[in-house]
């Protein structure tokens, strides 16, 4: 896969360089875990490093800093803008634990996030690249939740995310949770950034 970088100013390069590398080598080692286990024969093109503003704004108007299509990843190196988004979760309600855990979330789940969208490569999954479907894709993004991580994390960043989600989901099953799995993702992208990603927790 290529490494394409997409920054206004060379700085901004410049300042993700060291841990863009490091998400490339460690890239590299999982698509071989997926390559030999797990069914990925097609590799996208590339992965296209870029700012939030660009991944949001420019690129797509997805919310999320980190997504996939046929031919290009888009990913955001950037740990504090994370760190931001993820503690946005909580929109506002009072969640120490979970805040504290976002607000501390490391490079190595941050990593998970990019491995996440490999894995949607995998032919073990229906082309979603081929189609417009919107349902009935709760199986898939849920194995490339738990792939990743099971793969990757060790044992305690693995249980510290699956608390810190369980913890979500009890705070917004209410409000959010009154639906069918069938039904996933039919809030994506569209009202607060905890209403996209339950269906995920």
């Amino acid at each position: 896969m290529k490494q394409i970088y997409a920054f206004e100013k060379k700085e901004e390069y410049e300042k993700y360089q060291d841990i863009i590398q490091r998400f490339g080598k460690k890239l590299n080692e999982y698509q071989k875990i997926l390559e030999n286990q797990y069914a990925l024969t097609e590799l996208p093109k590339g992965v296209l490093w870029t700012t939030e503003e660009l991944a949001t704004k420019f690129f797509s108007d997805i919310p999320i800093p980190a997504y996939t299509n046929q031919d290009l990843i888009y990913m955001s190196p950037d740990i504090e803008t994370w760190r931001k988004i993820l503690v946005r979760q909580l929109d506002g309600k009072a969640l120490p634990n979970v805040q504290n855990f976002y607000e501390s979330y490391s490079e190595n789940q941050i990593f998970i996030i990019l491995a996440h969208e490999l894995t949607h490569h995998s032919d073990l999954f229906l082309d979603e690249f081929e189609d417009e479907r919107e349902d009935s894709i709760w199986f898939e993004e849920g194995m490339c939740f738990y792939l990743p991580r099971k793969i990757l994390l060790s044992e305690k960043e693995f249980n510290e995310i699956t608390n810190a989600e369980t913890e979500l989901i009890e705070a917004f099953k209410d409000k959010y949770g009154n639906h069918s799995l069938e039904d996933f993702g039919s809030s994506s992208y569209q009202g607060s950034l905890s209403s996209i990603m339950f269906d995920y927790w």
